[in-house]
């Protein structure tokens, strides 16, 4: 049985309000106590706020008093609370001229995907040029959301991948050679690792940061770097490498490789990596050939197939971006540091980071030249 709580109005001889009963449930008390603080809308939570006093048994005239309000917009509320509950109160009655540019929106949504403006006073000046009819910015911004729009960072296709060809070339690999080598690695068939090198180059990364007035860093000279080829486990996520100061070459991926053969396992081993000359070499293949490793090129201009490019980037941001290290042996400390806790600390971020799910061009808005 619902519990209510039943109050009722001023009388007629001390207000001009009609007395108005109205019964509340215990839980739409509460629903009005959090609504009058919590919705978006502050028309809305006055009425929540009128209703709520009501529930308490507070007169009309306190009401009115406390919400400064009208007696005609108190009855108003209340009978809007009868008739729609507290939905209804959340009704918003005003709507307004509507917008001439509204006869546009389908021509001005097509240009525009066409031809995306990078910012509002560009939009602006196109609508305008489009239309005729000129807005302000906040106008034009309201409009762009209505039809769809939405502020966002461009993404970008690596060189060629853009071509139809290529991305059907893509596609190709990844249904016939990628996802096969992957499912053999979930049923501990086979060792799939994907491989690449990272350059950090000991200079300023810049980043954002929350904080009271812009913040500077000292830039280095850029002239040392710390190089890491690593080899990322698919399954696993471990990560095996190789380091220098200098440059990554053939004889750096021999090392890499070896430090795989060395894991001993009793099932086959597959490498991923793209086409870079120092993997892909005489010499990088028959040492591949001689400690039983299968080198798997990865089509040109796809480094969203390869794994571990997620790896580098969430090295970056988790420890260059924003950050200043004086000295090459601090930077190239905090690099290491991060790349170990690969296989600890970080592994709960990198294994959903590093899920077998790889970008596809196939269906994206290119923009044209």
């Amino acid at each position: 049985m619902v519990e209510r709580f039943g109050t009722l109005g001023v009388s007629p001889h001390l207000s001009s309000t009609p007395m108005i009963k109205i019964d509340f449930t215990a839980e739409e008390i509460q629903q009005l106590n959090y609504e009058r603080y919590h919705h978006p809308h502050p028309r809305v939570q006055r009425r929540m706020e009128v209703l709520y006093l009501k529930s308490q048994g507070l007169s009309h005239t306190q009401i009115c008093q406390l919400c400064q309000i009208s007696r005609p917009t108190l009855a108003k509320t209340l009978r809007q609370y009868q008739q729609g509950g507290i939905e209804g109160l959340k009704t918003l009655e005003y709507k307004g001229q509507p917008s001439l540019l509204n006869a546009h929106s389908d021509s001005v949504r097509a240009y525009f995907e066409q031809h995306p403006p990078r910012t509002s006073a560009e939009a602006q000046a196109v609508i305008e040029q489009l239309t005729g009819i000129k807005r302000s910015p906040t106008q034009i911004k309201a409009f762009l959301k209505r039809i769809g729009c939405r502020y966002r960072k461009v993404g970008y296709v690596p060189g060629k991948s853009s071509l139809p060809e290529k991305i059907e070339e893509q596609e190709q690999f990844r249904h016939t050679r990628l996802e096969p080598l992957l499912e053999e690695a979930q049923r501990q068939e086979r060792l799939v690792f994907f491989v690449d090198a990272a350059h950090f180059v000991h200079r300023a990364y810049l980043g954002f940061v929350w904080c009271i007035t812009r913040i500077f860093i000292p830039s280095p000279s850029g002239r040392q770097r710390f190089n890491v080829l690593g080899a990322l486990d698919a399954i696993t996520k471990d990560l095996v490498s190789v380091t220098n100061h200098t440059y990554i070459n053939s004889h750096s991926m021999c090392l890499l490789l070896a430090k795989l053969a060395l894991l001993d396992p009793v099932i086959p081993i597959s490498v991923i990596l793209d086409n870079a000359r120092y993997q892909k070499c005489q010499l990088v293949t028959d040492f591949a050939e001689i400690v039983d490793i299968e080198l798997v090129y990865l089509p040109s201009y796809s480094p969203h197939l390869n794994l571990i490019e997620r790896l580098w980037r969430f090295v970056r941001k988790e420890c260059l971006y924003s950050k200043y290290y004086a000295d090459f042996p601090a930077f190239k400390g905090a690099i290491q540091q991060c790349i170990d806790q690969c296989n600890g600390e970080h592994k709960a971020k990198l294994t959903t980071l590093l899920s077998l799910k790889f970008q596809s061009f196939k269906k994206v808005n290119i923009l044209a030249a």
